[in-house]
C-alpha cells in the first residue's frame, strides 16, 4: 500500500478525533450533569492532573476562571508538600487521568475527601480507582490514540479538553454570564474593547463634520466633502434626521456616469436610507456591521435612539483604539 502522504496522514488524524468527539458526546451521562451540580454549588473548583491531562487542566481552569467560574490549577505532587492548603471547605475538585489509576492524583484523595470536597473524575477508565472514588465521572474514554504508535496522549487529550469546556460553557450558562461579563475579565484584549467601548466615544461629533440637506448642488456637496477630510457627506432633513450619506465612491460613479454636475443635487447622487449605527452600541458591533456586507464601507453614520445624526464612525477611528 503506498504510503500516506502528510496531508493524509493529517487528515486521517483529524478524522479519528472528531470520531472520538462524537463518541463521547453520544455517551454521556446524567452524571454530567451532577459534575456541573457539584462545581456550580462549589465556592471554588480545584482542577488537577499529572502529564498531558496536567496541561490540559491547566487550560480547563484557565477557561472558568475567565468565565466567572473560581478556578485553580492545582499540581497534585505540590499539593502533598503544601500546595493543599489552598482547598478549603465546599470545594469541588476535578480530576484528569486517561488510566484512572495516576498515582500522584490517587495520594492526593484521601485529603480531598477529609476537606469534604467534591470530586468529579474525567478519566478513561470508568472502573479504575479514581472513577470508584469520585462523587461524579465523565467518561472521556477512547478506542485508541490518534498517535501513529497509539501512544502518545493525542485523541484522549482532545476529548478530556472538549470536556472541560462543556462543563465551563454550562457553568456559564447557569450563572447567567454574559458578554459584559467576559469583557470585566478581558479588558485589556481585543474582545475586552469590543466588549466594553461604545460607538460613541470614537465617533467623530456631528458639530465638526461635513453635513448638507437634500436640495443643495452637488456641487456644494462635493465642497462640503474636501472641506470635512473625512470622505463623506451625510444628508440631513429639516430635522437632522439621516436620510442619505455621499461618499468619495458616489462621486466617482457620477463622474464615470458623465452625468451633468450642474443639474443634480444631492439627493440624486447620494445613498438612500445608509447603513447606520446607534451611539449607544459597541464598537464590535460597528465593525460587523461595517465588515460583513457583499461590499465593505469606512465609514459609518451614527444616529441617536431618535434617528437623528450625532456623528459618523470610521474603520480608523476604530484601529485607534486597537480594536
Amino acid at each position: 500500500m503506498k504510503p500516506l502522504t502528510a496531508e493524509g496522514e493529517a487528515r486521517k488524524l483529524i478524522e479519528q478525533q472528531v470520531q472520538a468527539l462524537q463518541r463521547f458526546s453520544d455517551a454521556l451521562t446524567q452524571e454530567f450533569e451532577q459534575a456541573v451540580n457539584h462545581c456550580y454549588n462549589a465556592n471554588q473548583v480545584i482542577v488537577s492532573g499529572v502529564g498531558k491531562s496536567g496541561h490540559i487542566a491547566r487550560k480547563i481552569a484557565a477557561s472558568m476562571v475567565s468565565t466567572g467560574t473560581q478556578a485553580v490549577f492545582l499540581d497534585p505532587v505540590e499539593a502533598l508538600h503544601g500546595d493543599i492548603g489552598i482547598v478549603s471547605n465546599n470545594n469541588c475538585a476535578v480530576l484528569l487521568s486517561k488510566s484512572g489509576s495516576t498515582e500522584e492524583l490517587l495520594r492526593i484523595v484521601p485529603a480531598l475527601k477529609q476537606r469534604r470536597t467534591k470530586i468529579v473524575a474525567i478519566v478513561g477508565n470508568t472502573r479504575s480507582p479514581l472513577a470508584i472514588a469520585a462523587d461524579a465521572v465523565i467518561d472521556a474514554s477512547v478506542e485508541r490514540e490518534a498517535c501513529p504508535l497509539n501512544l502518545a496522549p493525542m485523541t484522549s487529550t482532545v476529548v478530556a479538553l472538549a470536556a472541560g469546556d462543556a462543563l465551563t460553557a454550562s457553568l456559564m450558562t447557569r450563572r447567567n454570564f454574559t458578554a459584559e461579563d467576559f469583557a470585566r475579565s478581558h479588558p485589556m484584549g481585543q474582545l475586552g474593547r469590543n466588549l466594553t467601548i461604545h460607538v460613541s466615544e470614537v465617533m467623530k461629533s456631528v458639530e465638526t463634520l461635513p453635513v448638507v440637506q437634500p436640495e443643495v448642488s452637488v456641487r456644494e456637496a462635493i465642497i462640503a466633502i474636501t472641506s470635512g477630510s473625512v470622505g463623506c457627506v451625510c444628508v440631513v432633513n429639516s430635522v437632522n434626521e439621516l436620510v442619505g450619506i455621499i461618499t468619495d465612491g458616489d462621486v466617482r460613479r457620477m463622474l464615470q456616469e458623465d452625468r451633468d454636475i450642474n443639474t443634480l443635487y444631492a439627493s440624486d447622487i447620494m445613498t438612500p436610507d445608509p447603513v447606520r449605527v446607534r451611539d449607544d452600541v459597541l464598537i464590535g458591533t460597528a465593525l460587523s456591521l461595517m465588515e460583513h456586507r457583499d461590499s465593505q464601507i469606512s465609514v459609518l453614520p451614527v444616529v441617536n435612539i431618535g434617528g437623528n445624526l450625532v456623528g459618523i464612525v470610521r474603520v480608523h477611528d476604530l484601529v485607534s483604539v486597537g480594536i
